[in-house]
């Protein structure tokens, strides 16, 4: 069994748009059962749409612009890559995040090749386990990660190469305590993003606050108001079985604030106004808010029952 780390960059942008974003970059490193490097993947990979960088990008990823002229496109730059890991006999993908295989899968459909072997690859959410078996709830980024385990980062952030090289690192730390049968992940459709997902969690904490009873027709009131597409019937029943399961846990009290001083001067009591604090009349801030629409979530993915190192993702071969 080998272990695929995989990072991709891909093309953002600064306006609202029907055209979309697409991966610019593909970096990988295999490492076998006892994980020990074998060997790497790299190429850059020329979009469709937007295929001139934004200043963002240019200067997050330090991509040149005439690089990504030159390169190739998605599909012959996929299909190099399904060669490389039709080089181990099974694998298991190893992610930081669920938007690498996501991004992956939205480019193989745009360019309508099958998605087979990707719907079917079993990989792990890194992100996820490191929160897990730390105790974490806010997200962390990879060079955070290495700084708290201690480890050097080396290379450059935000190419997709260094990345999953720095990401094979934290893998290599966290290894023992993987749960093989719970963490092994696969993709899985989206059809509403995490800032609507959000809106619900809100929605039910205010109801709560207000001494409503939470039901689904009053949170669905809330995010039509909200512009949510309460028309597309998948993301609806999504939203739904989300409220469910959300209604269903007990709502958690709020620690109460600290007493002002008595001679405290008039004005906005810092309290309210706390880092992080979404608000509790279900509306939600526009951090977080996904440019890429309803099916872009970052935690695209659902545990599958699958045993680590078992069968491993099929041969890519049919799909050349």
């Amino acid at each position: 069994m080998d272990y695929i780390i995989l990072d991709i960059e891909f093309n953002g942008r600064k306006f609202a748009s029907d055209k979309p974003m697409e991966v610019i970059e593909i970096g990988a490193v295999r490492l076998d059962s006892s994980l020990r490097q074998v060997d790497e993947f790299s190429s850059l990979i020329r979009p469709v749409y937007f295929a001139k960088l934004n200043s963002f990008i240019r200067e997050k990823t330090g991509i040149p612009q005439e690089d990504i002229d030159a390169a190739k496109g998605f599909v012959p730059v996929i299909r190099a890559f399904l060669h490389w890991l039709d080089r181990s006999e099974a694998c298991t993908f190893v992610t930081w995040g669920g938007e690498d295989l996501k991004r992956i899968v939205l480019d193989t459909r745009m360019h309508k090749l099958d998605d087979a072997y990707w719907l079917q690859a079993d990989y792990y959410d890194l992100l996820k386990i490191y929160l897990r078996t730390r105790g974490l709830t806010n997200d962390v980024s990879v060079e955070k990660a290495l700084e708290e385990l201690g480890i050097p980062a080396e290379g450059s952030a935000h190419r997709a190469l260094d990345d999953a090289r720095m990401t094979a690192e934290i893998f290599r730390r966290v290894f023992p305590e993987i749960l093989p049968e719970s963490d092994v992940r696969r993709y899985k459709d989206t059809y509403s993003n995490a800032k609507e997902r959000r809106m619900v969690k809100n929605a039910i904490r205010g109801l709560v606050v207000q001494k409503t009873a939470p039901t689904w027709e009053l949170v669905a009131d809330k995010l039509a108001k909200a512009k949510v597409d309460m028309d597309n019937v998948k993301k609806a029943a999504e939203l739904k079985a989300y409220y469910d399961v959300e209604a269903a846990k007990p709502v958690k009290p709020r620690p109460p604030r600290p007493e002002r001083p008595v001679d405290a001067e008039a004005g906005a009591d810092p309290a309210d106004a706390e880092a992080g604090d979404e608000p509790a009349d279900g509306s939600a801030s526009t951090d977080g808010a996904d440019a890429a629409g309803a099916a872009d979530s970052a935690d695209s993915a659902t545990a599958t029952d699958s045993k680590h190192g078992a069968n491993g993702s099929p041969s890519p071969r049919h799909l050349l």
